[in-house]
């Protein structure tokens, strides 16, 4: 059968452009033996996908020239080599960017529909709300106590850490790039958030958390964690999960000049990849499902039509266009 897939053409310098990528159609052959053929339903679009784009080894392999990305993706099984998967089964996993997918079943999750929408497994429910969970959990240790200030927390990812820090009793604070984000992130039951285009990061963090910040959720790197760093109290944490500010950079970033507060106020900076945390995998799913369930956990997705759409999806994401989780639709299930 033939089927559509997306290409990486060219390795981009600072912000991706669209002739960055390539779409072609190709011959699929399969599945053999122990695997299924799919119809693509759902892609993922995050932002670590723009590291792979620059082939500098890293904890997940670089994508290469002429060949297809891949990521997260939802889809539904046509056709089945293996006895745990049959015809019309929903299922998550590795999936390449193309339209129709041929994978190994031991490699896929069978989904239950009746759970929540398809989408939710590559966004709230998925590697973006297990990231919040562990990053939170784990590597942060959250307490009720904390002031907690989350960056990009109208993400995919800082808008569920805001949400988890809430239900736990913690007091947050969020910026984001816009008004209307702020405003739905007030709606979601952050205590603070801001427009950082329009208040300065530092002048935000004094007024709201005028006793320093116990933790600070950085995904944004640059600015943010060097004004974080200027505001933490004694003993904070600050949870390094990204730094989208510095993924387009052509130049080496500056570091922060104020790391000599990180002795002084005996503060612990902590990195982490949520992939060496399954096994918190269906603790989170546990909570989250029952959150969601009780209305304590919304989420918010910006969706894309066809396959086609997806490098514009990625470059979107990247300048912040998205709300929430940002996704390519392909089809409906069948």
């Amino acid at each position: 059968m033939k089927t559509l897939e997306i290409v990486l053409l060219k390795r981009p310098i600072g912000l991706p452009v669209e002739s960055d990528f390539g779409i072609r159609e190709i011959d699929l052959e399969g599945p053999e033996e122990g695997e299924v053929l799919i119809t693509t339903l759902w892609l993922s679009v995050d932002p670590y996908m723009r590291g792979r784009m620059s082939g500098v080894k890293s904890y997940v392999a670089p994508f290469e020239i002429n060949q297809p990305l891949n990521g997260g993706g939802v889809g539904q099984v046509v056709e089945s080599k293996d006895p745990s998967l049959k015809p019309g089964d929903f299922v998550l996993g590795n999936l390449t960017w193309r339209e129709s997918n041929i994978v190994r079943a031991n490699y896929l999750r069978r989904l239950d529909p009746d759970q929540a929408p398809l989408s939710c497994h590559l966004g709230v429910l998925g590697m973006p709300g297990l990231t919040a969970f562990v990053g939170l959990r784990r590597i942060g240790g959250l307490k009720p106590s904390d002031t907690v200030f989350i960056s990009a927390a109208a993400g995919a990812v800082g808008s569920v850490a805001g949400q988890i820090a809430k239900i736990s009793g913690a007091t947050v604070i969020g910026s984001t790039g816009s008004n209307e984000k702020a405003a739905s992130l007030l709606a979601k039951g952050f205590d603070y958030a801001f427009n950082y285009k329009e208040k300065s990061i530092s002048r935000a963090l004094r007024e709201f958390a005028p006793n320093g910040l116990d933790l600070y959720f950085d995904n944004v790197g640059g600015d943010h964690l060097y004004d974080s760093i200027s505001n933490m109290a004694n003993f904070g944490r600050i949870v390094m999960c990204g730094a989208i500010s510095q993924y387009n950079l052509t130049q080496p970033p500056t570091g922060p000049s104020n790391l000599s507060l990180v002795v002084s106020r005996r503060l612990t900076l902590r990195g982490f990849i949520v992939s060496d945390h399954n096994d918190m995998q269906e603790p989170f799913l546990a909570e989250a499902t029952g959150w969601i369930r009780h209305g304590k956990l919304t989420y918010d997705e910006t969706v894309r039509i066809g396959l086609d759409q997806a490098p514009k999806a990625l470059i979107d994401l990247l300048e912040g266009v998205n709300l929430g989780k940002m996704l390519v639709k392909l089809a409906d299930p069948g």
